[in-house]
């Protein structure tokens, strides 16, 4: 992995690169965690590093975006020392996408009293990266073909959702988490357009749903205090599309959260490391949905392809 200089780190604000991105985007009334749907090609592959390893967190999103705005195909992300290891060679006069980590040092300080202190601190750090498609003499395995996947039963997902052991109760007409009793409230399957609709919507409360101090423990009013709802809508959009991809729904069915937009172009306004706060707290929400209930596959299945979400009558209040 080619790290730039601590220099060149300065000379570049790299949060305020990544919002003024987002916030392009947001201007013109694209969710980019959604853009990879809206290009087929890209199906529904998370960005992957050299290893086979996906990318996490911001990166996911900077990387879709950057992949459907060029028409790569290839999932593929990987640093021009990476590919000259494997015997490739990046072609003039390509460009690269940067892709950013979070690292953490320690700084000694005098405390007053003549007593040296030692301070933990997080420090932003990038490098480039460049998809397959820009490389020459990469091997086949770089380059997947397309995979006819098609959108998993609502059985699996219920399979699937039943290990997280949250509460579900139905509603009339609005999908919702409820902090105060910790249950998701899901209007019937029937008032969905479709069933990988209602699955998606189940996600995008599931994720909210990680914010429960037994769980996750989010409470995005700590730092963004008027903004509180619109940071932890835009954790649970971001997280939604990441952990669709992992499972297999389009979160192009997520409802629309249109009316966020305002809120979230004051947000990131307001803050230029809101979005890479959302993006990070919204990949810690996946970790813990995926660590309890794991991958979801046709396998995962208990009972027949036709069965309904199972959801108490109890109505929300």
């Amino acid at each position: 992995m080619t790290i730039n200089t601590k220099i060149d780190a300065q000379r570049r604000d790299i949060a305020l690169e990544i919002t003024t991105k987002i916030l392009v985007e947001l201007e013109r009334g694209v969710m980019p965690w959604r853009k990879p749907w809206d290009g087929a090609r890209t199906g529904l592959a998370l960005p992957r590093r050299a290893t086979g390893e996906n990318y996490r967190g911001v990166n996911v999103i900077m990387l879709w975006s950057a992949a459907v705005a060029k028409g790569y195909a290839s999932p593929y992300w990987i640093t021009l020392r990476q590919a000259n290891q494997i015997g490739a060679h990046v072609r003039k006069g390509e460009r690269g996408e940067m892709v950013v980590y979070y690292g953490q040092a320690k700084k000694t300080r005098d405390n007053g009293a003549g007593e040296k202190v030692e301070d933990s601190f997080r420090f932003l750090k990038f490098f480039t990266a460049f998809n397959a498609e820009q490389i020459e003499g990469l091997p086949e395995r770089f380059f997947p073909g397309p995979v006819e996947t098609d959108v998993i039963p609502i059985a699996a997902h219920e399979a699937w959702f039943a290990k997280l052991d949250i509460k579900r109760i139905l509603t009339q007409d609005i999908a919702c988490y409820i902090p105060s009793k910790d249950v998701i409230g899901m209007p019937p399957l029937a008032a969905f357009d479709s069933a990988d609709h209602y699955a998606a919507t189940l996600n995008h409360e599931a994720v909210h749903a990680t914010g429960a101090t037994h769980r996750v423990g989010r409470d995005m009013s700590k730092r963004f205090s008027a903004h509180a709802l619109a940071a932890e809508e835009l954790v649970a959009e971001i997280g939604a599309s990441i952990l669709g991809a992992h499972l297999g729904l389009p979160p192009d069915h997520l409802s629309d959260h249109a009316a966020y937009v305002g809120h979230w172009l004051k947000l990131l306004k307001d803050d230029k490391r809101a979005f890479l706060s959302a993006a990070a707290q919204a990949q810690t929400a996946v970790d813990w949905l995926m660590d309890k209930a794991g991958p979801c596959t046709n396998r995962t299945l208990s009972a027949s392809t036709n069965q309904q979400p199972q959801s108490s009558p109890t109505p929300s209040p």
